[in-house]
Protein backbone atom coordinates (compact mmCIF):
# COMPACT_ATOMS: atom_id res chain seq x y z
CA UNK A 1 0.00 0.00 0.00
CA UNK A 2 2.59 2.29 1.01
CA UNK A 3 4.75 1.96 -1.83
CA UNK A 4 2.56 1.35 -4.19
CA UNK A 5 1.42 5.21 -2.67
CA UNK A 6 5.27 6.33 -2.94
CA UNK A 7 5.92 4.91 -6.79
CA UNK A 8 2.68 6.65 -8.07
CA UNK A 9 3.25 9.94 -6.14
CA UNK A 10 7.06 10.13 -6.97
CA UNK A 11 6.43 9.16 -10.81
CA UNK A 12 3.69 11.88 -10.58
CA UNK A 13 6.16 14.34 -9.15
CA UNK A 14 8.74 13.48 -11.44
CA UNK A 15 6.96 12.81 -14.62
CA UNK A 16 4.31 15.20 -14.46
CA UNK A 17 6.44 18.19 -13.35
CA UNK A 18 8.20 17.49 -16.90
CA UNK A 19 5.31 17.62 -19.38
CA UNK A 20 3.76 20.63 -17.44
CA UNK A 21 6.81 22.57 -17.96
CA UNK A 22 7.10 21.11 -21.57
CA UNK A 23 3.35 22.27 -21.98
CA UNK A 24 4.39 25.85 -21.32
CA UNK A 25 7.81 25.89 -22.88
CA UNK A 26 7.20 24.50 -26.01
CA UNK A 27 3.16 25.68 -26.19
CA UNK A 28 2.18 28.83 -24.47
CA UNK A 29 6.08 30.27 -24.29
CA UNK A 30 7.22 28.33 -27.41
CA UNK A 31 7.77 32.31 -29.26
CA UNK A 32 10.02 33.59 -26.80
CA UNK A 33 12.73 30.78 -26.59
CA UNK A 34 15.28 34.02 -26.67
CA UNK A 35 14.01 35.09 -23.23
CA UNK A 36 13.20 31.58 -21.96
CA UNK A 37 16.97 31.18 -21.74
CA UNK A 38 17.47 34.00 -19.98
CA UNK A 39 14.68 32.08 -17.41
CA UNK A 40 16.11 29.38 -17.25
CA UNK A 41 19.42 30.94 -16.30
CA UNK A 42 17.49 32.66 -13.10
CA UNK A 43 15.73 29.37 -12.20
CA UNK A 44 18.65 27.47 -12.13
CA UNK A 45 20.62 30.00 -10.25
CA UNK A 46 17.25 30.25 -8.26
CA UNK A 47 17.15 26.79 -7.43
CA UNK A 48 20.61 26.22 -6.19
CA UNK A 49 21.52 29.15 -4.19
CA UNK A 50 17.54 29.88 -2.79
CA UNK A 51 16.64 26.17 -2.23
CA UNK A 52 18.59 23.69 -2.55
CA UNK A 53 22.24 25.18 -1.02
CA UNK A 54 20.22 26.27 2.11
CA UNK A 55 18.19 23.18 2.53
CA UNK A 56 22.39 21.46 2.26
CA UNK A 57 23.41 23.87 4.81
CA UNK A 58 20.82 22.93 7.52
CA UNK A 59 22.14 19.60 8.50
CA UNK A 60 24.32 18.71 11.28
CA UNK A 61 27.29 18.23 7.87
CA UNK A 62 30.08 20.37 8.40
CA UNK A 63 30.00 23.43 5.92
CA UNK A 64 33.82 23.02 4.92
CA UNK A 65 32.65 19.23 4.03
CA UNK A 66 29.66 20.14 1.99
CA UNK A 67 31.64 23.28 0.07
CA UNK A 68 34.46 20.48 -0.45
CA UNK A 69 31.10 18.57 -2.27
CA UNK A 70 30.04 21.95 -4.22
CA UNK A 71 33.78 22.34 -5.64
CA UNK A 72 34.26 18.77 -6.79
CA UNK A 73 30.96 18.68 -8.52
CA UNK A 74 31.89 21.89 -10.51
CA UNK A 75 34.79 20.36 -11.28
CA UNK A 76 33.35 17.31 -12.43
CA UNK A 77 30.66 19.03 -14.88
CA UNK A 78 33.55 21.19 -16.11
CA UNK A 79 35.51 17.82 -17.47
CA UNK A 80 31.51 16.33 -18.17
CA UNK A 81 31.16 19.55 -20.94
CA UNK A 82 34.82 19.03 -21.74
CA UNK A 83 34.49 15.48 -22.61
CA UNK A 84 30.89 16.39 -24.88
CA UNK A 85 32.53 19.62 -26.74
CA UNK A 86 34.88 17.28 -27.61
CA UNK A 87 32.44 14.63 -28.53
CA UNK A 88 30.41 16.88 -30.65
CA UNK A 89 33.94 18.47 -32.44
CA UNK A 90 34.85 15.33 -33.61
CA UNK A 91 31.35 14.96 -35.00
CA UNK A 92 31.57 18.47 -36.63
CA UNK A 93 35.37 17.51 -37.87
CA UNK A 94 33.87 14.26 -39.90
CA UNK A 95 30.94 16.06 -40.95
CA UNK A 96 32.79 19.30 -42.33
CA UNK A 97 34.28 17.00 -44.96
CA UNK A 98 30.75 16.61 -46.97
CA UNK A 99 29.76 18.59 -49.92
CA UNK A 100 27.93 22.09 -50.11
CA UNK A 101 25.34 20.58 -48.90
CA UNK A 102 26.88 20.70 -45.43
CA UNK A 103 27.91 23.75 -45.60
CA UNK A 104 24.53 24.98 -46.11
CA UNK A 105 23.49 22.93 -42.95
CA UNK A 106 26.53 24.48 -41.14
CA UNK A 107 25.62 28.04 -42.33
CA UNK A 108 22.16 27.61 -41.34
CA UNK A 109 23.00 25.90 -37.55
CA UNK A 110 25.06 29.05 -37.33
CA UNK A 111 22.04 31.23 -37.79
CA UNK A 112 19.89 29.06 -35.55
CA UNK A 113 22.82 29.25 -32.66
CA UNK A 114 22.06 33.02 -32.89
CA UNK A 115 19.18 33.10 -32.74
CA UNK A 116 18.49 30.46 -30.23
CA UNK A 117 21.38 31.77 -28.27
CA UNK A 118 23.55 28.27 -28.36
CA UNK A 119 26.91 27.28 -29.24
CA UNK A 120 27.56 25.72 -32.75
CA UNK A 121 29.17 23.22 -30.87
CA UNK A 122 26.13 21.57 -29.78
CA UNK A 123 24.63 21.45 -27.02
CA UNK A 124 27.22 21.64 -24.32
CA UNK A 125 25.96 21.31 -20.69
CA UNK A 126 23.21 18.89 -21.46
CA UNK A 127 25.14 16.05 -19.66
CA UNK A 128 25.65 18.36 -16.79
CA UNK A 129 21.95 19.22 -16.26
CA UNK A 130 21.13 15.81 -16.95
CA UNK A 131 22.63 14.40 -14.53
CA UNK A 132 22.44 16.87 -11.94
CA UNK A 133 19.09 16.99 -13.22
CA UNK A 134 18.61 13.00 -12.01
CA UNK A 135 20.71 13.82 -8.94
CA UNK A 136 18.27 16.00 -7.96
CA UNK A 137 15.31 13.91 -8.43
CA UNK A 138 16.60 10.98 -6.96
CA UNK A 139 16.84 13.09 -3.61
CA UNK A 140 13.34 14.44 -3.95
CA UNK A 141 12.35 10.91 -4.65
CA UNK A 142 14.04 10.23 -1.12
CA UNK A 143 12.20 12.95 0.10
CA UNK A 144 8.80 11.83 -1.00
CA UNK A 145 9.17 8.54 0.06
CA UNK A 146 10.44 10.01 3.53
CA UNK A 147 7.10 12.01 3.83
CA UNK A 148 4.97 8.97 2.86
CA UNK A 149 6.64 6.53 5.50
CA UNK A 150 5.71 9.15 8.02
CA UNK A 151 2.14 10.24 6.98
CA UNK A 152 0.26 9.18 3.97
CA UNK A 153 -1.10 12.95 3.69
CA UNK A 154 2.32 14.37 4.54
CA UNK A 155 3.30 12.40 1.30
CA UNK A 156 0.84 13.27 -0.80
CA UNK A 157 1.48 17.23 0.26
CA UNK A 158 5.53 16.50 -0.62
CA UNK A 159 4.72 14.77 -4.20
CA UNK A 160 2.23 17.99 -4.74
CA UNK A 161 4.83 20.29 -3.54
CA UNK A 162 7.80 18.70 -5.40
CA UNK A 163 6.03 18.50 -8.37
CA UNK A 164 5.17 22.60 -8.03
CA UNK A 165 8.52 23.41 -7.05
CA UNK A 166 10.31 21.09 -10.23
CA UNK A 167 7.74 23.31 -13.26
CA UNK A 168 9.99 26.04 -13.18
CA UNK A 169 13.15 24.22 -13.04
CA UNK A 170 12.15 21.73 -15.77
CA UNK A 171 11.68 24.70 -17.93
CA UNK A 172 15.22 26.18 -18.12
CA UNK A 173 16.44 21.89 -18.33
CA UNK A 174 14.02 21.44 -21.47
CA UNK A 175 15.49 25.53 -22.74
CA UNK A 176 19.04 24.08 -22.13
CA UNK A 177 18.99 21.03 -24.10
CA UNK A 178 16.57 22.62 -27.19
CA UNK A 179 19.23 25.25 -27.60
CA UNK A 180 21.58 23.46 -28.99
CA UNK A 181 19.44 20.64 -30.85
CA UNK A 182 16.18 22.38 -31.87
CA UNK A 183 14.82 19.21 -31.64
CA UNK A 184 11.79 19.21 -28.65
CA UNK A 185 10.93 15.54 -28.68
CA UNK A 186 14.87 14.39 -27.87
CA UNK A 187 15.06 16.99 -25.02
CA UNK A 188 11.26 16.09 -23.21
CA UNK A 189 12.32 12.22 -23.72
CA UNK A 190 15.97 13.13 -21.66
CA UNK A 191 13.96 15.23 -19.38
CA UNK A 192 11.24 12.92 -18.98
CA UNK A 193 14.05 9.98 -18.20
CA UNK A 194 15.74 12.22 -15.96
CA UNK A 195 12.50 12.79 -13.89
CA UNK A 196 11.65 9.74 -14.12
CA UNK A 197 14.62 9.00 -11.54
CA UNK A 198 12.80 10.21 -8.88
CA UNK A 199 10.83 6.84 -8.82
CA UNK A 200 14.11 5.13 -8.51
CA UNK A 201 14.75 7.46 -5.65
CA UNK A 202 11.29 7.03 -3.91
CA UNK A 203 11.85 2.85 -4.06
CA UNK A 204 15.74 3.30 -2.43
CA UNK A 205 14.46 5.32 0.30
CA UNK A 206 11.27 2.74 1.00
CA UNK A 207 13.88 0.00 1.09
CA UNK A 208 16.92 2.28 2.83
CA UNK A 209 15.06 5.57 4.23
CA UNK A 210 17.37 5.73 7.04
CA UNK A 211 21.01 5.24 5.80
CA UNK A 212 20.10 7.93 3.19
CA UNK A 213 18.61 10.45 5.34
CA UNK A 214 22.26 10.98 6.44
CA UNK A 215 23.45 11.85 2.16
CA UNK A 216 20.81 13.85 1.92
CA UNK A 217 22.48 17.63 1.97
CA UNK A 218 25.29 15.62 -0.42
CA UNK A 219 22.62 14.80 -3.13
CA UNK A 220 21.39 18.55 -3.00
CA UNK A 221 24.99 20.05 -3.05
CA UNK A 222 25.96 18.19 -6.19
CA UNK A 223 22.53 18.71 -7.76
CA UNK A 224 23.30 22.30 -7.15
CA UNK A 225 26.54 22.91 -8.70
CA UNK A 226 25.15 21.02 -12.10
CA UNK A 227 22.79 24.16 -11.76
CA UNK A 228 25.40 26.89 -10.93
CA UNK A 229 27.72 25.77 -13.90
CA UNK A 230 25.02 25.14 -16.50
CA UNK A 231 23.97 28.58 -15.41
CA UNK A 232 27.12 30.55 -15.48
CA UNK A 233 29.41 28.44 -17.50
CA UNK A 234 26.69 28.34 -20.96
CA UNK A 235 23.99 30.14 -20.65
CA UNK A 236 25.21 33.50 -18.76
CA UNK A 237 27.85 33.93 -21.75
CA UNK A 238 25.13 33.21 -24.26
CA UNK A 239 22.97 36.05 -22.93
CA UNK A 240 26.42 38.55 -23.03
CA UNK A 241 26.06 39.61 -26.41
CA UNK A 242 25.61 42.85 -27.99
CA UNK A 243 21.86 43.69 -27.85
CA UNK A 244 19.61 47.04 -27.68
CA UNK A 245 18.44 48.97 -24.42
CA UNK A 246 15.15 47.52 -24.91
CA UNK A 247 16.50 43.48 -25.52
CA UNK A 248 18.85 44.12 -22.41
CA UNK A 249 15.81 44.97 -20.41
CA UNK A 250 14.14 42.09 -21.87
CA UNK A 251 16.51 40.21 -20.61
CA UNK A 252 16.90 41.01 -17.21
CA UNK A 253 12.99 40.86 -16.95
CA UNK A 254 13.12 37.35 -17.90
CA UNK A 255 16.04 36.53 -15.82
CA UNK A 256 14.13 38.19 -12.69
CA UNK A 257 11.02 36.30 -13.46
CA UNK A 258 12.78 32.69 -13.23
CA UNK A 259 14.64 33.67 -10.34
CA UNK A 260 11.13 35.29 -8.59
CA UNK A 261 8.97 32.07 -10.02
CA UNK A 262 11.13 29.85 -8.16
CA UNK A 263 11.25 31.56 -4.98
CA UNK A 264 7.50 32.44 -4.88
CA UNK A 265 7.03 28.63 -5.45
CA UNK A 266 9.21 27.26 -2.80
CA UNK A 267 8.46 29.79 -0.37
CA UNK A 268 4.45 28.22 -1.09
CA UNK A 269 6.03 25.48 -0.30
CA UNK A 270 7.54 25.82 2.96
CA UNK A 271 4.32 27.63 4.50
CA UNK A 272 2.56 24.54 4.22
Amino acid sequence: MILGAILLGTLTAGIGSVWLAALLSFGVLARYTQHMLSLAAGALLATAFMHLLPEAFESRIEPHLLFTALLVGLVFFFLLDKAELWHHGHEHHHGSEGDGHDHAHAHAHAHDAHAHGSRETGSPGSWAVLAGDSVHCFGDGILIASAFLADMRLGLIAAVAVLAHEVPHHMGDLMVLRAGTGDRKAALAKVTLAGSVTALGGLVGYLLVEPLVDLLPYFLVVASSSFIYVALADLIPQLQIRLSARETAAQILWLTVGIALVSVVGSLVHTH
